[in-house]
């Protein structure tokens, strides 16, 4: 499919309870309200493409931003384009999904995010923490394990007066720490009994955010392996 093409099918597939749905959750800027389900098809029939991905995502449209990210080239994506990309989402589910999960998966993610955490653009800031989290998720990942238990320092000592949807990155952070870094797996227990409950305004939607020591927990307790992803999108 063509670039038109795709357009033109998301614009059909879209509908007006989908977008009410999605800006309930905080969607900003223009989208069709295509249901994540009706953009698989086109994952799997276009697969990964570059210079698609780009096109997409530079209509600041949400539908097309999030399937940019279902198609993107993760060894084709240089700094600048993931820098990009954390610089002009739109809203949080494309911040924090559709960015943070190929900068993951790319090789630049463990550089990146610790940059972007930095950043004082609240959406670039929680696409830093997200991609942290699933970096530490992903199999054949490197990263340090000093840093990472400074970084739950950090949280532990400033979530409190974090930027709304960073506080929420940062929670997850926390929880991602707990099950997929065995050395840090009491740190970040002792970490979230620290922080408690941490309060995000969620917009008009029921979402709850997870209490991250009874997540952690009900995760380790569950008898079940814990294997690293393959991969961050899906």
């Amino acid at each position: 499919m063509t670039f038109g093409e795709i357009m033109s099918f998301l614009e059909s597939k879209g509908n007006e309870q989908t977008i009410k749905i999605y800006r309930n959750h905080g969607a900003q800027g223009e989208l069709f309200g295509v249901k994540i389900a009706d953009l698989k098809p086109i994952q799997k029939t276009t697969k990964k493409n570059y210079e698609l991905s780009k096109q997409l995502f530079d209509t600041k449209n949400s539908d097309a931003m999030y399937l940019a990210g279902l198609v993107a080239d993760e060894k084709k994506m240089s700094k600048e384009d993931l820098t990009h990309w954390a610089k002009t989402a739109t809203w949080h589910q494309i911040s924090e999904y559709t960015v943070a999960w190929i900068a993951a998966e790319s090789d630049h993610g463990w550089e990146l995010a610790l940059d972007w955490i930095a950043d004082d653009n609240e959406k670039v800031e929680s696409a830093g923490w997200a991609t942290l989290s699933n970096w530490i998720a992903l199999e054949n990942k490197s990263y340090n394990v000093e840093k990472l238990s400074e970084l739950l320092d950090f949280i532990e000592k400033n979530i409190r007066q974090s930027k709304n949807r960073v506080r929420y990155t940062m929670n997850g952070f926390v929880i991602s720490i707990g099950i997929y870094v065995p050395e840090l797996f009491l740190k970040a227990i002792n970490c979230s009994e620290n922080i408690g409950v941490v309060k995000v305004n969620i917009e008009n939607t029921a979402c709850k955010v997870p209490i991250a020591k009874e997540y952690i927990e009900k995760v380790h307790h569950s008898g079940r392996k814990i294997t690293k992803k393959k991969n961050a999108r899906c």
